[in-house]
């Protein structure tokens, strides 16, 4: 009998530490996006072309900070005075994503990841603050290899009229 009883108790102490132990699909995906951790650059594409950013040579930070709870993306291109940054980070189960966006609001998005590993979709959720000079609204992040990866944004201006900005990115360190 006591040897029935530490045989389900070693059973349940193997299923409590599985489980504490399981991944979420959130923290997958988060931890696939940190290891783009480090600096990227490459030339922007638009549709329709916009003639702020098309064809421009952007650089990209992405550091893992906050204890490694928080991913931070900012992103500078030539011409521009300003460079916009989005912080990535788990909610619970979920993986968020807050821009902190130059037109001056703050939309943020959840993302999952492709059934392949390969791309994490953020898709918008809700927005702080005004959109009359419109806000981004979508984003995914393509990992191609160690020192490639793309970045699709799209940013929805006043009319739901959208521009896509697609960045074609090589690490640089």
């Amino acid at each position: 009998m006591k040897s029935h009883r530490l045989t389900i108790s070693l059973i349940l102490l193997f299923v409590s530490a599985a489980a504490a132990f399981a991944q979420t699909d959130a923290q997958k995906s988060f931890d696939k996006l940190k290891t783009l951790s480090g600096s990227w650059q490459g030339r922007v594409t638009t549709v329709p072309p916009h003639p702020d950013m098309e064809g421009k040579l952007a650089q990209i930070s992405l550091r893992t900070t906050s204890m490694g709870n928080a991913l931070m993306h900012e992103a500078t291109a030539e011409g521009r005075p300003d460079d916009p940054i989005s912080i990535l980070y788990l909610d619970g189960d979920r993986l968020l994503l807050t821009h902190y966006c130059d037109a001056g609001n703050r939309p943020r998005m959840t993302g999952a990841m492709s059934p392949d590993g390969k791309k994490v979709e953020f898709d918008f959720l809700d927005v702080a603050g005004s959109t009359q000079h419109g806000h981004m609204h979508h984003a995914v992040f393509t990992l191609i290899d160690a020192d490639h990866h793309i970045e699709d944004w799209t940013y929805m201006e006043p009319g739901d009229k959208p521009i896509h900005a697609h960045f074609d990115l090589q690490r640089t360190k």
